[in-house]
């Protein structure tokens, strides 16, 4: 931390009363004195702004709050992903409450790929004279080109980058239009559906109809949405995340409430759980599975029928899992090789005819968190043509990568956001886009990772990490990309066992020269570097940096590190 972070930290801890810790974790993060109150309560009230600072967005609105003052048919398209289930069921709900029961369409990952396509189209205008995209629709004009003789009205709602024209349509609210100046564009497409919604109720109550959904009961599902997306938890995001977790702990919502009993998640609902428990599981309808599975779990109202689903969920998830696991080593193979040439590549990307089309983002994911660059995996098909997903590090925007790629020629189609991308290529123009890749992103690539540092918020020993500190860490939070864990240092703390634990994971005891212990666990670590280091320093002492949280085991909670680096004391 600079001298100047160090004032601002001493400022912070003596204007508001709060531990020296805390303060040099909001100081770390660019939080200064004046800000740190409402950093540390983030609300909607404070951070919301006027939902029509968003283009097209009063539009919209008033053609879904006509659509209910008219009690008209609507249907939802949403994306088969955990932003697009939580949209669809958010939309879905609040028109419930109305009497109109929306008709929820996810399209087949691998038949019908992403965005709306003219088949579904021209179904759902035969049955709806609305229809509302969810976290699609932006780059869809030649999809909705389709409808027009059906006369059904299209509203876009989305967050995806612009590539092109925008479609003629009743309205596309997009933060990341070019002509969008709201400052939102760090939303994700729940967020987008739930700002709408509050301006449909400014609209219903303008025309006196006062009983409206409660909108803040069904922040679960923008937290949700939110958390999975991976976007910036920053601004309003950190104000829907926090409120919505509140929301999701009374486990109002049957589906979610059932999700979470089979991700056997014994403690309050926090964004860990939703990232990495619930989220794949909603996924895995979308990857192996019915895409929408996941939303139907969310919109589901029966407890006994959301408990079905979710169970289906959970045996997907465990398919899902099996067919990673090899689908990844093959991956990471391919990916090694490329790694050990003479010019290790900007970004990485793997191909094979053997590969689940469901499965290529979780490849991409693993491949990301293994070279430590942006990563592409493509499934090849018989007609010469791939499907792959693209995982990006901070601080590289893949989508206007791809946008740039589509551009060219060197992609059937492809979109994304700065984190996440998804292509379609040609089998034989591979090795032209693996070209284009290096030309474009080799410097900036290079850059972020020759830059890359692991900042440290402070040390402490295993007796400090205790869980009043936890607790205090915890109130600079949601966590997560754009607002990343503090990460604390245990230095000179000696390996008193460590052992190979579920899928991989390696979990270790550390104690320090006062006999004081804490657990720790390095996920997925026990063939890396990192797990074999650890592994070989039984009874050794070894500097650790990590993260903390809560272990909750059998009514106990006890202090745990996730460890993230290790190294030799000098």
């Amino acid at each position: 931390m600079s001298p100047a972070q160090t004032q601002v930290a001493l400022d912070i801890a003596q204007r508001h009363g709060i531990p020296d810790i805390l303060a040099r974790v909001l100081a770390g993060r660019g939080v200064s004195a004046d800000q740190a109150a409402g950093f540390l309560d983030p609300t909607l009230k404070a951070l919301m702004p006027d939902p029509r600072s968003i283009t097209d967005l009063e539009a919209a609105a008033k053609r879904i709050a006509d659509a209910v003052r008219n009690r008209e048919n609507v249907a939802i398209f949403g994306d088969y992903d955990v932003d697009g289930a939580s949209s669809s069921a958010l939309l879905a709900r609040y028109l419930r409450f109305f009497g109109i029961e929306a008709r929820i369409y996810i399209p087949d990952r691998i038949f019908e790929g992403y965005g709306p396509n003219p088949a579904a189209m021209r179904e759902l205008s035969a049955q709806a004279s609305l229809i509302v995209t969810v976290d699609c629709g932006t780059n869809s004009a030649e999809a909705f080109d389709a409808v027009r003789e059906n006369g059904s009205d299209i509203v876009v709602l989305d967050h995806h980058q612009v590539g092109g024209a925008l479609p003629d349509v009743r309205a596309v609210v997009n933060p990341n239009r070019d002509d969008d100046l709201s400052g939102l564009g760090y939303l994700c497409a729940v967020g987008v559906v739930f700002m709408t919604l509050v301006d449909v109720s400014r609209q219903l109550r303008a025309h006196g109809i006062n009983r409206l959904p409660d909108l803040l009961s069904m922040l679960d599902l923008v937290a949700l949405g939110t958390v999975c997306d991976v976007v910036p938890l920053v601004g309003l995001n950190r104000a829907f995340v926090t409120k919505g977790l509140v929301a999701a702990r009374h486990l109002s919502n049957p589906g979610l409430s059932a999700l979470a009993r089979v991700s056997s998640i014994g403690e309050p609902l926090n964004p860990f759980h939703l990232g990495f428990l619930i989220g794949p599981r909603i996924n895995a309808g979308g990857r192996i599975g019915n895409a929408a599975l996941g939303s139907m779990a969310l919109v589901e109202e029966d407890a006994n029928r959301a408990g079905e689903i979710a169970a289906e969920l959970d045996r997907l998830n465990k398919e899902r899992q099996a067919i990673e696991t090899e689908m990844v080593a093959q991956a990471r193979a391919e990916a090694d090789r490329d790694m050990a040439t003479g010019t290790p590549p900007a970004v990485v990307l793997t191909s094979s005819t053997e590969w689940h089309p469901g499965i290529v983002g979780l490849i991409a994911a693993r491949l990301k968190e293994h070279t430590r660059r942006p990563a592409f995996a493509v499934a090849l098909d018989g007609s010469g043509k791939g499907t792959g997903s693209g995982r990006s590090i901070p601080g590289f925007d893949l989508g206007k990568l791809v946008r740039a790629a589509v551009e060219e020629g060197l992609l059937v189609k492809g979109g994304g956001h700065a984190m996440a991308a998804g292509i379609t290529v040609e089998r034989a123009k591979l090795g032209d886009l693996r070209d284009f890749f290096e030309e474009k992103a080799a410097s900036a690539v290079s850059s972020i990772i020759e830059n890359e540092t692991q900042k440290i918020d402070g040390a402490l020993s295993a007796r400090g990490a205790n869980l009043m500190l936890i607790s205090e860490i915890e109130k600079a939070g949601p966590f997560g990309t754009g607002n990343s864990e503090p990460v604390f240092v245990l230095p000179n703390h000696r390996v008193a066992s460590s052992a190979v634990v579920g899928n991989g994971h390696l979990k270790v005891r550390l104690q320090a020269e006062d006999r004081s212990q804490i657990d720790a666990i390095a996920f997925r670590a026990a063939d890396s570097e990192l797990g074999q280091f650890l592994s070989g320093r039984a009874g050794r002492p070894v500097h650790v940096a990590g993260t903390l949280s809560v272990n909750h085991w059998n009514g106990r909670q006890t202090p745990q590190m996730r460890i993230i680096d290790a190294a030799e004391p000098v």
